[in-house]
């Protein structure tokens, strides 16, 4: 174990210097030659603390959080993780590797749930760059100083943002046009700032896109968020770090400016909760005025149990925060390693619902952020003799979504809502004729034409 001082020291290791970690030292070249293989193609990234605090080595490979950051073979298909591997193992030029590892990229869904298509906002003709609107109220944005993490998790959706492909990122250098998109569009009430992950910004650069949210002609936004997977990975960020205490002044100023601040934080695991650091960086947090939500996906090898959610939510509650949210795995990157079946997914959640008090019960899913919105599963149920899926949406592109319930036919191995099928023989979802004319009005009827489900003609819902 290493002392404060050296944990609290920030090093991070790439693919670059991945065997300079003396853990990863110690495995079998084959082991070794298999990450780097994989992590040509899937981003890796991780620091001192996390490999230091987090990760039970005596565990390894089984440990969820070793399994969370550190890339796994079977997180590729076997032909491109066996393609990989030869060309990492005989020294393949780095050219050679990039080429490889391009093509894999361009076939794991890169930007689910029409990201790009559907979700950049415009003001006339342009494109507003680094933001995202996709729900009437909440715009996200992504500034450019964000567009990476403390640490990287192994089933990150936006493990796009970080491989260096630039048709694949979304970013903004400045915050002027997102202030002239937000002054167009006093509907949204909420600012999402994400990325890659803000907290990785210095304060100062921070203040930049923050301060400007809170001219007296924005007053129609309530509330500002931060996603941010901070606390979890380098919690000394609200802490010892050289500009924490202006990080917390900022919290402060946005509170005095009559705005909601809402810290959406991304736990996986208790063990993220569990250290003295942890706990000290939550509670500096919550006495700067934030509001601290918790949410993270479902995730095979990692928190596929319900007494690790239960024992989470609880944490959280017992520490001042929020459970807000588990996300079903979005199908994208190494999703075939990670996700679970639907029917799984909710029966862990109901068992982990279940062992909880009222107060963690704040807590959604299990959800699928679609194309068509954010969908719950409410129930697996029998009506009139047929197993169904009940389903809702908490959001939703058209709000009129918002809060209608509808069925699918029951299918154990669905892990996705376009696995699914409408139930007591409808030929398609209430949802779906709006959707084709949502994609229609976006792209154009030719354009739009490639996110539709060819096999049946429903719209497209690929994403979380």
């Amino acid at each position: 174990m290493t002392t404060t001082t050296e944990t609290n020291r920030f090093r991070v290791y790439t693919r670059k210097n991945m065997d300079d970690i003396p853990q990863i030292r110690a495995l079998p070249e084959s082991e070794r030659v298999a990450m780097s293989a994989v992590s040509a193609v899937l981003p890796f990234r991780v620091n001192q603390y996390v490999v230091d605090e987090l990760i039970k080595w005596s565990d390894v490979p089984n440990d969820p959080m070793f399994q969370l950051t550190f890339p796994q073979p079977e997180m590729l298909a076997p032909e491109d993780v066996s393609h990989m591997t030869e060309l990492v193992g005989t020294g393949a030029s780095a050219d050679v590797v990039k080429a490889a590892a391009r093509g894999i990229q361009r076939r794991l869904n890169p930007h689910p749930a029409g990201q790009k298509e559907l979700n950049a906002p415009h003001l006339g003709e342009d494109v507003v760059p680094g933001v995202q609107h996709k729900y009437r109220e909440t715009a996200l944005f992504f500034p450019s100083a964000g567009q990476t993490c403390h640490a990287y998790c192994t089933y990150c959706f936006r493990w796009a943002q970080f491989v260096g492909l630039d048709d694949l990122k979304f970013a903004s250098k400045e915050a002027d046009t997102l202030v002239r998109y937000l002054k167009a569009h006093p509907e949204i009430r909420s600012v999402l700032i994400t990325g890659g992950d803000p907290m990785v910004m210095k304060t100062k650069v921070l203040r930049r896109f923050i301060e400007p949210l809170l001219d007296p002609k924005l007053s129609h936004i309530e509330s500002i968020r931060f996603g941010s997977k901070a606390l979890a990975y380098w919690p000394f960020r609200f802490t010892t770090d050289d500009d924490a205490d202006d990080l917390m002044r900022l919290f402060e100023e946005v509170r005095e400016a009559g705005k909601h601040v809402a810290f959406m934080a991304h736990y996986s695991h208790p063990r993220e909760l569990e250290t003295t650091e942890a706990q000290a960086a939550a509670r500096r947090v919550l006495s700067a005025g934030a509001v601290i939500r918790c949410q993270a996906p479902l995730i095979r090898h990692v928190n596929d149990a319900s007494e690790v959610w239960s024992r989470m939510w609880r944490m959280q509650t017992r520490l001042g925060m929020v459970p807000y949210y588990m996300f079903v795995e979005r199908d994208t990157g190494a999703a075939r390693y990670f996700e679970v079946p639907l029917s799984r997914a909710h029966r862990i959640f109901n068992d982990a619902y279940s062992r909880v008090s009222g107060l963690a019960r704040t807590v959604r899913g299990p959800s699928m952020s679609a194309t068509p919105g954010k969908v719950v599963i409410d129930g697996i149920t029998k009506i009139n003799g047929e197993k169904v899926f009940a389903l809702r949406f908490l959001q939703g592109r058209d709000p009129d979504w918002v809060g209608k319930p509808f069925f699918a036919q029951f299918d154990d191995e669905a892990m996705w809502l376009d696995d699914l099928e409408p139930a007591f023989g409808q030929t398609e979802f209430f949802f779906e004729a709006g959707m084709r004319k949502i994609l229609r009005d976006a792209q154009g009827p030719r354009r739009g034409l490639h996110l539709l489900n060819a096999s049946n003609g429903r719209a497209a819902s690929t994403g979380a």
